[in-house]
């Protein structure tokens, strides 16, 4: 397990590292709250997360699709099928899971409540990609943990899944400034930052569409998906309309947020 937890952390440090060289240099849109202001709240949240997951269910993801191919559980664990169409296969399902419970997270009350945090951000860039509260976390283990055991996940799989969702996430929520014909190409088949940014913007149809992670096959599939926002990609405003103050969103009211009345 330690050896897998490196290679991801080192993965996730790659190409967070990269996307903000990237934003550094050639940036999509000027950004009117620098980082100093943003990044110790997601960083904060971020390394919060990585510690409560460290010392508590770290791997558990991993360890249930041992568990579920050990015990013969699961969907995919009933059929005798090669091993590379059982990897495609789990990851096509855990990418459509997440999408599931990211439209859910939009819908019921109660889990928007916190993961209302993420769409508190008042700028869009790679760090984006860990502003959550630590209890959606949690409930977004236990609900992979869920997944895992009735599709009966290929182990190798799951590692895989969270390599990619992590790199996608912080792909997709990077101001990184794309040539608009490989954004077109891109988006396709994948979530390109240009396509997630709409997700963020402070007009409700646009914040409820383009729901997707890392492929927009589900988004497309289940009508989701928006091309282009109101406003153009430069100018749309991000974030929620009853948050528009830096002073609103500090690390400790974010993470009390979930518990005041709505």
């Amino acid at each position: 397990m330690q050896t897998l937890d490196l290679i991801r952390l080192s993965t996730a440090i790659g190409i967070f590292t990269l996307m903000i060289s990237w934003e550094y240099f050639s940036p999509r849109r000027q950004q009117k709250i620098n980082r100093q202001q943003r990044w110790p709240i997601n960083l904060g949240l971020a390394v919060f997360n990585m510690l409560l997951m460290r010392f508590t269910v770290g791997g558990i993801a991993y360890l249930s699709a041992v568990n579920a191919v050990d015990q013969s559980w699961g969907l995919l664990n009933q059929f005798a099928l090669p091993n590379w169409l059982v990897v495609i296969v789990t990851l096509l399902l855990l990418d459509f899971a997440i999408y599931c419970q990211h439209v859910l997270s939009h819908k019921w009350k109660l889990l928007w409540r916190l993961h209302q945090i993420h769409h508190t951000d008042l700028e869009l860039d790679a760090s984006s990609a860990l502003r959550f509260h630590p209890l959606e976390i949690v409930i977004s283990m236990a609900y992979k943990v869920m997944i895992i055991y009735l599709i009966g996940a290929n182990p190798f799989a799951v590692i895989l899944f969270e390599i990619i969702l992590n790199g996608s996430a912080t792909f997709n929520h990077s101001n990184i400034n794309l040539p608009e014909k490989v954004d077109k190409v891109l988006r396709r088949v994948l979530i390109t930052p240009d396509v997630h940014r709409i997700h963020h913007s402070t007009v409700q149809t646009e914040t409820d569409s383009n729901y997707g992670f890392s492929i927009s096959l589900w988004d497309r599939v289940f009508k989701t998906y928006c091309a282009e926002p109101q406003k153009t990609q430069t100018t749309l405003d991000i974030g929620l309309p009853q948050f528009r103050k830096q002073d609103q969103v500090g690390i400790i009211k974010l993470l009390l947020l979930p518990f005041k009345g709505s």
